[in-house]
């Protein structure tokens, strides 16, 4: 990761909401392309979780991985726009001790220069214990385009999480 030095590295989960990825209907693209892409950073990535459009499994699952204490990051791809099945934002208030919502506005900010689309996005971001869960939405295209927004700051803020994080970036003396 490029914006701090880090003293460990990030443990993160990917989670694809999709009905029809879920039921074997349609290969999931997202969850593959964005573990590649924290990897490329890094971080320690199991294998994508694959759910259905369900907010009390989507709720249940992202309150299992926070929990655990062996992660530092969730990133969800799917379920944000406006369709009657699209929860991963109301799931990811439920499970919220605290909203982060400078990802979501910076990510729907940057999106806007590429498509007016960006407007219907409902993402969040917020933090479970001391875990950060950031909603992208469910097209390859999008998510290598809202990771890009976020990849520069990802380390300093798990680095704040854990409390390893100084002023400035720098180590007291």
């Amino acid at each position: 990761m490029n914006d701090t030095a880090h003293l460990h590295p990030i443990r993160a989960a990917v989670v694809t909401l999709s009905d029809k990825a879920s039921a074997g209907l349609r290969a999931d693209a997202s969850g593959p392309l964005l573990r590649e892409l924290l990897q490329g950073l890094g971080a320690e990535v199991g294998e994508p979780y694959v759910v259905p459009d369900d907010q009390p499994r989507i709720e249940q699952l992202l309150a299992a991985l926070a929990d655990g204490g062996e992660l530092d990051l969730i990133l969800t791809t799917g379920g944000t726009g406006l369709a009657p099945r699209d929860r991963t934002p109301e799931a990811t208030r439920a499970v919220a001790d605290r909203l982060a919502p400078g990802f979501a506005e910076a990510m729907r900010a940057a999106s806007l220069a590429v498509t007016g689309h960006a407007m219907l996005s409902r993402a969040v971001a917020a933090v479970r214990e001391n875990t950060l869960i950031i909603n992208l939405p469910g097209s390859p295209k999008a998510c290598r385009e809202h990771f890009a927004v976020i990849a520069p700051v990802l380390g300093h803020a798990v680095e704040t999480l854990r409390g390893e994080a100084f002023e400035c970036g720098s180590p007291p003396t």
